[in-house]
């Protein structure tokens, strides 16, 4: 007999792509960013990003973060504008107490745009949020 296996459901965990600033190049560029606006940090952080359409895929990009505080950020990464026309998804694992999380987050082809920009949890900054 198979046994129904209970899958928490994520919340105040976010996935964002933020028009920003960069100081270094002196250029306004997209970065990705996890947002944690839940009350307990995330541990063991697992991040798994990729876009992909009916022909071309890029290179899966795996990174983790060891905590990710409570009302707190982390940047993931810089995303181009040549992935803006894939569908680009974020696969996160994380630990809240003792319990494992995981959720597929997905910024749909052409939606990073500033027209689809939103006020962000903790960051205090607008974004486009993945679904």
């Amino acid at each position: 007999m198979k046994k129904d296996i209970d899958i928490p459901e994520v919340k105040d965990v976010y996935v964002a792509a933020v028009f920003e600033f960069n100081e270094d190049y002196k250029t306004h560029d997209w970065n990705i960013y996890l947002i944690n606006d839940g009350a307990s940090p995330i541990e063991t952080v697992l991040v798994v990003a990729q876009g992909y359409d009916d022909t071309d895929m890029t290179s899966p990009m795996r990174k983790s973060i060891a905590v990710v505080p409570a009302k707190g950020f982390a940047k993931l990464e810089y995303i181009d504008e040549s992935v803006f026309k894939l569908d680009n998804f974020f696969t996160i694992t994380y630990f809240l107490g003792n319990t494992m999380y995981d959720k597929r987050f997905e910024l749909p082809r052409f939606s990073i745009a500033e027209d689809n920009a939103v006020m962000l949890p903790v960051l205090g900054k607008k974004g486009v949020l993945a679904r």
